[in-house]
């Protein structure tokens, strides 16, 4: 694995020249089952049918580089990345370009980019413990651990533990890990958070709805103090935590 910082340009010439001025719970084969997000203290990126997006904070602008493909996005050390099978890479979705050669890419986490057999590899280019078989999803967990989405079931990759469950469609980040799931879902200090596929809704500890507006089949991530959704559509929507729009 090598970084291809100084390559980017002749890798991808022509192809980053066009830009255009946000883990997921939606029955397969629909538009918001394709649509993955990744979200951070810096803002969202997300990529659905091969396009890729960054919107960053305060602003949340979408920027849209023309790549190839890109089937996952994640945020590593404040920078937004894409997977693009297509040139055995992760670049950079805005500010510097960059690459990482990795092979071919299936997903993402913050700290890992996994290949199609399972196997991964750190941005830096460092090869890192990986699972076997290819995975469907990635997330760096709230105890820092790695874990996947493998048939619809939770795996630790450090040990290869399987989370209780199964019939998983995506990974719900958790203060103290992550947690399987068929609808996006966070949680904060004020509550859980939740896309339904009608609305997104403030759940108390208790279970009890206190607070819900309509939204569509998308996702959700917690950005700095705010709550910020992303639609299919590329739509990205910012709340507060009363659900108040900003």
């Amino acid at each position: 694995m090598r970084l291809l910082s100084a390559a980017l340009p002749v890798l991808l010439s022509g192809v980053l020249g066009a830009c255009a001025p946000a883990v997921t719970g939606a029955a397969p084969g629909s538009p918001a089952s394709s649509l993955r997000a990744a979200f951070s203290d810096a803002g969202v990126a997300w990529t659905v049918g091969g396009r890729a997006c960054v919107a960053r904070a305060p602003a949340f602008e979408p920027v849209c580089p023309a790549l190839p493909g890109v089937v996952d996005v994640a945020w590593n050390a404040g920078q937004a990345w894409a997977g693009v099978p297509s040139l055995g890479a992760v670049v950079t979705l805005d500010g510097a370009a960059r690459s990482v050669s990795v092979g071919r890419v299936a997903v993402m986490s913050g700290a890992r980019v996994y290949r199609e057999n399972g196997s991964a590899v750190e941005y830096a280019g460092v090869a890192a413990a990986g699972v076997l078989g290819q995975p469907s999803a990635a997330v760096t967990g709230g105890d820092g651990q790695e874990y996947v989405l493998q048939d619809g079931r939770v795996v630790r990759v450090a040990d290869g533990w399987v989370l209780p469950g199964a019939g998983f469609t995506l990974l719900n980040v958790r203060p103290d890990g992550v947690a399987g799931g068929a609808q996006p879902e966070v949680v904060t200090a004020t509550g859980t958070y939740r896309l339904t596929g009608t609305a997104l809704e403030r759940v108390d500890a208790a279970g009890v709805v206190r607070a819900r507006v309509p939204h569509g089949p998308g996702r959700l991530g917690v950005v700095g103090a705010w709550l910020v959704t992303v639609v299919p559509s590329g739509e990205v929507r910012v709340f507060g935590p009363d659900l108040a729009a900003r």
